[in-house]
């Protein structure tokens, strides 16, 4: 069977900055949940940054380490993009476009959430390991924080410092070189349509006065938080089973970021100490999908990530509607 590696991962943050106080003001009955205690900082998109020029700043440092043919040739492209910029077609084909790309499979995942790159990259071993493709190219971009969350409605409530802006890229091809151990991807039908956006009694597309947010309640918090508390560390425990170590034995944990209490609750659950839990939430907030690549690229670069550690990649969606995770024995840029 051909082995499927990571061979790299960039990230894009964008400039604008943002403190917690950018969000002072309103009131809301749960804004002391254990969910919506906020970061120092997020960054936000400018008004007139699209998914797509997202996903083009991210990969460039992968076409400067790797080459312009490298990127340009690849056979798989998938993208996810939390906020789309048009409803009805994706981004894969524009990405294409600036990227110069001609692969076979171009793929607009939709699901996955905040673990779609695991989703992603589970999609893209398969098919190269069935033979079918030697490269994938996988682009997250996280795009809501700067447009849905600063509404003037919005923006009071105790959910909208949460989110940060940024995307992460992940560079795959059918080799050896830094393995893809062993992915793990979950479905919970029980938890669909959980997660809800509300705009005031009307559909999301049709015009109206109220603006367009995340339906959180306490019922509703109280289900995300059972859920995400025990189903990623049971999609690392998986992988940790699969490839014959204990949860103790890994050298990094990278996880979504929804939140401090579910990235404590997960080490814990894990047996790992804090340092061998990588974030960015105090600098970037919640990056959804985007966090897993972002995270894992700044630790390459500062040293925390050191050729021949074993990373494990973990996440869930939405309320709980899909866990995945993945073990990558990292051996270098």
């Amino acid at each position: 069977m051909t082995g499927v590696s990571l061979l790299d991962v960039a990230g894009y943050l964008p400039p604008n900055q943002v403190p917690l106080g950018y969000f002072a003001g309103g009131d809301d009955t749960l804004r002391d949940s254990l969910m919506f205690r906020a970061p120092r900082f997020r960054r936000h998109v400018a008004p007139d940054e699209s998914a797509v020029d997202m996903i083009e700043r991210a990969v460039q440092p992968l076409i400067d380490r790797h080459g312009p043919a490298a990127i340009r040739d690849v056979d798989i492209v998938i993208t996810h993009v939390q906020l789309p910029d048009q409803p009805f077609s994706g981004c894969g084909t524009e990405v294409l476009r600036r990227l110069g790309c001609r692969p076979k499979y171009v793929l607009d995942l939709h699901n996955g959430g905040c673990a779609a790159m695991l989703h992603a990259v589970k999609l893209a071993a398969d098919l190269m390991r069935a033979g079918s493709a030697r490269s994938a190219l996988v682009c997250i971009a996280q795009n809501s924080a700067g447009q849905l969350f600063t509404q003037s409605q919005v923006r009071g409530l105790p959910q909208a410092p949460i989110p940060g802006d940024g995307c992460g890229v992940a560079y795959l091809v059918a080799s050896g070189e830094s393995p893809v151990l062993d992915v793990e991807c979950r479905h919970y039908g029980e938890a669909g349509g959980d997660m809800v956006i509300e705009a005031e009694g009307r559909k999301y597309w049709e015009a109206g006065e109220g603006q367009l947010r995340v339906g959180f309640t306490e019922a509703k918090i109280a289900k995300v938080l059972e859920r995400g508390n025990r189903i990623v560390p049971e999609v690392a425990q998986e992988v940790c089973r699969r490839i014959e170590v204990a949860s103790t034995e890994l050298d990094t944990l990278i996880t979504n970021q929804p939140n401090r209490t579910f990235l404590r609750n997960w080490r814990e659950a894990l047996q790992l100490a804090p340092e061998r839990h990588l974030d960015t939430f105090d600098q970037y907030g919640n990056l959804f999908a985007a966090a897993m690549p972002i995270t894992l690229d700044e630790a390459i670069s500062d040293g925390r990530v050191k050729p021949g550690s074993l990373v494990m990649l973990a996440g869930f969606a939405h309320a709980g509607d899909f866990a995945a995770a993945a073990a990558v024995r990292w051996q270098g840029r």
